[in-house]
């Protein structure tokens, strides 16, 4: 099975790695940065994992923000969040 990302999502999926222990998905991140796909289950999960944590607190803070402009750039990146998501969990699941 092939696993890919667009460059937006491998850097969405790196930044969220890093905003939730940079030491804890080390040799994940260290794959997504030599954009190297090949992860096992394992990883797959735990990026999964990661992606849903992010995608609670994105919502979460989209919900309490006023800022017009700022609430929208928020439910871009969501929407990013949540296709990145989708193809980590559907990787997943052809595991």
């Amino acid at each position: 099975m092939q696993f890919h990302l667009e460059a937006e999502e491998l850097k969405l999926l790196a930044n969220v790695l890093l905003e939730q222990d940079h030491v804890k998905y080390s040799e994940i991140l260290t794959k997504i940065m030599a954009h190297d796909l090949r992860l096992d289950a394992g990883e797959l999960e735990d990026s999964a994992a990661a992606l849903e944590i992010k995608k609670q607190s994105l919502k979460d803070e989209i919900s309490r923000q006023t800022d017009v402009a700022r609430k929208s750039e928020l439910e871009r990146k969501l929407a990013l969040l949540v296709r990145t998501l989708e193809r980590v969990n559907e990787a997943c699941v052809m595991f």
